[in-house]
C-alpha cells in the first residue's frame, strides 16, 4: 500500500513539474477552469472525516496535499 502511495505521490508531483508549458493561454485556462478534481476529493474525504465545513473548506483548499494525507492516514 505504501509503494502504491509513493508512486503515486511522484506521478503527481512529476506532472506538476513535467506535464505543462506554462504560457499565458495555460494560465487564463486555468483561471475559468474552477474547482479541479484534487479540491473536490479534498472537500468529500474532509467532511467525510470531520463533518465540518471549515475544515472542508481549509482542505479544499490545500487539495490534492490533504488528499495525499488522508490516504495514508485512512484506517
Amino acid at each position: 500500500m505504501k509503494t502504491l502511495l509513493t508512486v503515486l505521490f511522484l506521478f503527481t508531483l512529476s506532472t506538476f513539474a513535467f506535464g505543462q508549458d506554462y504560457t499565458e493561454r495555460t494560465t487564463q485556462t486555468i483561471y475559468q477552469s474552477g474547482i479541479g478534481l484534487g479540491s473536490v476529493i479534498a472537500v468529500v474525504a474532509s467532511w467525510d472525516r470531520n463533518k465540518s465545513i471549515l475544515w472542508a473548506i481549509l482542505h479544499g483548499i490545500l487539495s490534492w496535499f490533504y488528499v495525499i494525507y488522508f490516504a495514508m492516514t485512512r484506517k
